[in-house]
């Protein structure tokens, strides 16, 4: 299955639930009137696009509407496209082009994080990078060990400490160990915070702030969201943002739920680049997120799409 196949496939709960109630919404209408912007927007909102960026879409397709003189409301599904694949692009590259790139994933419980840095070491690692694995996640034991199996998986070392360490320290040991050994990329796994508990947050914001002094380069903080949790996957990228200066999301679990417009939302709210989605459960179906396809998948596809 290629890439765009499955993205597709991974979005089909998402696509079904949310955008097979707008073509049968356009196809209701006769006309572009008020009416049917009103609808369009409560439609988008179901589909956990969250009410800021539906607001910011149905406010862009009016004007495009207009400009471009549309009156046949089939011709909006084409517009939609682009102003969704418009919002989304921008930033998706994950920069890993210093030696050595760090990134630093965070994230509530839950979410995936332990298993998508495992599938991103085994890319990357294939890829020819040199990939150390930290486990700063010190209070789970499950976590260092399912690390250690993704290790395995992809030929690479990780790096880990006593139960119960301080996970700052084991940042900070493990960028020597990184200069060390030589190695291009990091990839560090944190311990799952609750986004509302703030002595949580005040700690993992020492984590980052360390790193990051240690570093002595730019450290990539990146959350990851679990998208079947709709719009409290906003709630938690806002809470993150607000106390770390997050970088960039992934968003996994894309394939399990008709929640993915939540991705729309939070890259469109909190201005932040997707740089993966999760499709799948299997090792490949890590893709790298790309806002055309995206929305391709999303939308469906329609001819002459930019």
């Amino acid at each position: 299955m290629g890439i765009f196949s499955k993205i597709k496939e991974g979005l089909r709960k998402t696509r079904k639930a949310v955008m097979g109630q707008i073509e049968a919404l356009l196809r209701s209408f006769t006309k572009i009137d008020e009416d049917l912007f009103e609808e369009l927007e409560e439609l988008l909102v179901m589909g956990d696009v969250g009410v800021p960026t539906a607001e910011k879409i149905c406010s862009e397709l009016r004007v495009r509407v207009k400009k471009n003189g549309i009156t046949d409301p089939k011709e909006i599904n084409g517009l939609l496209q682009e102003i969704i694949t418009e919002m989304l692009s921008g930033g998706e590259e994950l920069d890993i082009s210093t030696s050595p790139s760090i990134i630093l994933v965070i994230g509530v419980n839950g979410v995936g994080k332990t298993t998508t840095i495992g599938k991103l070491a085994k890319m990357l690692s294939d890829d020819g990078k040199r990939v150390l694995l930290a486990a700063a996640d010190t209070f789970r034991a499950a976590a260092i060990e399912q690390l250690q199996v993704w290790g395995e998986r992809a030929g690479v070392e990780v790096i880990t400490r006593e139960r119960g360490g301080d996970p700052a320290s084991v940042c900070y040991d493990v960028l020597d160990q990184a200069e060390a050994r030589g190695s291009e990329l990091v990839l560090i796994d944190t311990a799952g915070r609750l986004h509302t508990s703030p002595e949580l947050m005040r700690e993992l914001a020492k984590v980052v702030k360390v790193s990051r002094k240690r570093a002595n380069i730019p450290v990539t903080v990146v959350l990851v969201i679990d998208a079947t949790t709709g719009q409290n996957g906003l709630n938690q990228a806002r809470e993150f943002n607000d106390a770390l200066d997050i970088d960039g999301l992934i968003v996994t679990k894309l394939d399990g739920t008709a929640k993915g417009g939540i991705a729309v939302g939070i890259a469109h709210e909190l201005n932040l680049p997707i740089f993966r989605i999760g499709v799948g459960e299997g090792r490949d179906d890590l893709q790298t997120f790309n806002a055309l396809e995206f929305c391709r998948a999303l939308v469906g596809e329609t001819e002459g799409m930019i």
